[in-house]
């Protein structure tokens, strides 16, 4: 994804699934270039009757407009995750306007997680973990490791992992907002 010198750049947003627990974390850093102008963004929230997770991962107003029209798809296939992140998929592969948009999303509900991108990608994880934006990789190696090695929780996982990903990654801080279900 690239970002023009203006478009906020850098965040970590983390899923992981450990049983039939779910938690989703974002961290609080809103850089311009290679300045802070934030620390405690909010970047995951629940939606659509607090049975879906997304966080986000890009430029801010694009990731709001995505919300948006994310959350229509699930009123219009009523809650159902899978089909909804499909149809996003499409319209923005398709659209004009919305090929412009320069965000990804991550998406979880209690038995679903994907990626879903631009270029009309709906990745779903082989297991459970998914990270996206500059410390993404970071959080998700760590979260794998704990996964195979501990026996954390959901949450604990994704905290312990996003304070590794802080502790790397420039564009991420221990800011950290997280949603479960």
């Amino acid at each position: 994804m690239e970002h023009t010198d203006m478009n906020p750049h850098g965040t970590t947003i983390l899923a992981v699934r450990r049983g039939d627990h779910v938690a989703l974390a974002g961290d609080g850093q809103v850089s311009l270039k290679d300045t802070i102008v934030k620390h405690r963004a909010r970047k995951v929230r629940k939606i659509y009757k607090d049975r879906i997770l997304v966080g986000f991962a890009g430029a801010t107003a694009d990731a709001l407009n995505l919300y948006d029209r994310f959350e229509g798809k699930l009123e219009q296939f009523n809650g159902n995750l899978v089909r909804s992140a499909v149809e996003l998929a499409k319209d923005w592969r398709t659209d004009k306007y919305l090929r412009r948009l320069e965000a990804l999303l991550l998406t979880v509900d209690s038995g679903n997680m994907f990626l879903i991108s631009g270029n009309g990608d709906v990745i779903e994880p082989d297991e459970g973990i998914l990270g996206i934006g500059s410390g993404g990789a970071y959080a998700q190696a760590a979260a794998m490791g704990l996964v195979h090695h501990t026996q954390l929780d959901a949450k604990s996982i994704a905290e312990a992992a996003m304070k590794i990903a802080a502790s790397i990654c420039v564009y991420t801080n221990e800011n950290i907002t997280m949603e479960y279900l």
